[in-house]
């Protein structure tokens, strides 16, 4: 079977076969096909998209390209969740300790920054000594030790995946439903979980910028996982700017760790979005049974500390500094930080999201080619959002850098980023745009 045959193919708009696929798939995997012709593929399919039976098959292909993990020897629900992506998206880092310390067991299994919006694993590793390249045995020994697990994928994982999404990240073909579907549900699906919550984000720092094109990827995944038997829920939620108040990756644990010692003020949005998560996870787990009930038992345990003491002993469990709960200087910080001031009086009258995250990237916490080394130390702190007001002169954001030359890069971008009004808009977006449950519930 020719490559070339089934790019032309796709790129002609023609539907490829269940075998096609799988041969393409497999074939990547066992790097019978260069990069070159993949991106073809994928630019191909980004343009022209894929079909429900293509996306299907590419999810399969990619889900049995490895292991498909069986955690039913732990007794208890077992659920995850994974977003879309976003710039200063930290959920995840609350959300598996909070959830496990309510008795769910949550198996993550992360990803790394993805164009402009961060990645877990980037944020991990901000931790010193944290390992995110744990065996799949230590991965199940983890789970039944302390009941969560925070890792990227092993080579057994998804192989498929691991290598189209970083393939993806540097060619411009991100922002593909059908592509961003098959790679969500095919590395949750081989977690083995019960459950998956679904965050997909829309707004100008999202993959989606359009409501009705998130609601569209949620729908895709959604029907994806009622197909194969799990418990299955999205909410659509804003990224029409930066999710709390610190974008880079040490920025972003410090902002975590803070809610999780009950520090919420300047955290608001980040707070009640990770209670909302949660809350759903812990419905799909069968731990609560509204999500108001949710909301309160995931507020119980931030400020009563069991959050923060289950995530001291996933970091400690998997090789980092637990001292960072207590003592947040131990965390990578920049050389140097930079105010950038506010031009005029008046009020912030909405951000440019993406060029946020832009600017993050360019300060180095971020990949602009998959083999780019993150900077962990550098990234931004917002002092001002959308609805606030300024005064001139006053700082919008605190940019934390290394490199000069980056942050002079940098800084026009996120100069841009900023738009302005002399009176104060009379609401913002809510948090939560839209919730699509699957057939279970």
């Amino acid at each position: 079977m020719l490559f070339v045959e089934l790019i032309r193919k796709k790129r002609d708009g023609h539907e490829l076969t269940r075998e096609e696929i799988q041969a393409i798939v497999s074939g990547y995997t066992r790097n019978e096909f260069p990069d070159y012709q993949v991106s073809a593929f994928l630019m191909a399919a980004l343009i022209r998209g894929l079909s429900r039976a293509e996306t299907a098959a590419l999810t399969e292909a990619m889900l049995h390209s490895g292991q498909v993990l069986d955690f039913s020897f732990l007794p208890g629900s077992k659920v995850d969740k994974h977003s879309t992506g976003g710039v200063g998206d930290k959920t995840s880092l609350i959300l598996s300790p909070v959830v496990a310390a309510a008795g769910v067991y949550v198996p993550m299994i992360s990803g790394r920054g993805l164009g402009h919006t961060g990645g877990t694993l980037d944020k991990l590793e901000a931790i010193p000594g944290f390992n995110v390249n744990v065996s799949l045995a230590d991965f199940r020994r983890i789970m039944e030790k302390i009941g969560c697990a925070m890792i990227g994928q092993t080579g057994e994982i998804a192989p498929a995946d691991k290598k189209l999404y970083a393939l993806r990240d540097v060619t411009g073909t991100v922002e593909s439903p059908y592509l961003i579907c098959a790679s969500i549900m095919s590395k949750k699906l081989a977690e083995g979980v019960d459950g998956l919550v679904l965050d997909v984000k829309t707004g100008s720092g999202a993959f989606m910028k359009e409501r009705k094109d998130s609601e569209f990827l949620a729908s895709l995944m959604v029907e994806t996982g009622d197909l194969v038997g799990k418990k299955m829920v999205a909410l659509i939620t804003d990224m029409d700017q930066p999710l709390g108040r610190y974008i880079g990756n040490a920025l972003e644990v410090e902002e975590c760790v803070r809610i999780m010692r009950g520090e919420i003020s300047g955290s608001e949005d980040l707070y009640e979005l990770t209670l909302e998560l949660a809350a759903w996870m812990l419905i799909l787990g069968g731990r609560v049974s509204t999500v108001e009930e949710g909301r309160k038992l995931t507020a119980d345990l931030i400020h009563s500390g069991k959050a923060l003491e289950k995530f001291r002993q996933l970091v400690e469990i998997q090789g980092g500094d637990a001292r960072v709960c207590d003592d947040l200087g131990r965390l990578p910080k920049a050389h140097h930080t930079e105010d950038i001031l506010s031009p005029s009086d008046g009020y912030i009258a909405s951000m440019n999201c993406e060029r946020v995250g832009i600017a993050g990237v360019v300060l180095g916490g971020g990949r602009f080619l998959k083999e780019d080394k993150v900077d962990p130390a550098v990234g931004i702190v917002l002092h001002k959002k959308v609805r606030d007001e300024v005064r001139k002169g006053e700082p919008l954001c605190t940019v934390h850098y290394n490199s000069q030359d980056r942050f002079a890069d940098a800084r026009p971008i996120l100069e841009s980023a900023y738009q302005f009004a002399s009176v104060r808009a009379i609401a913002g977006r809510p948090l939560v745009h839209n919730i699509i449950k699957g057939k279970s519930l």
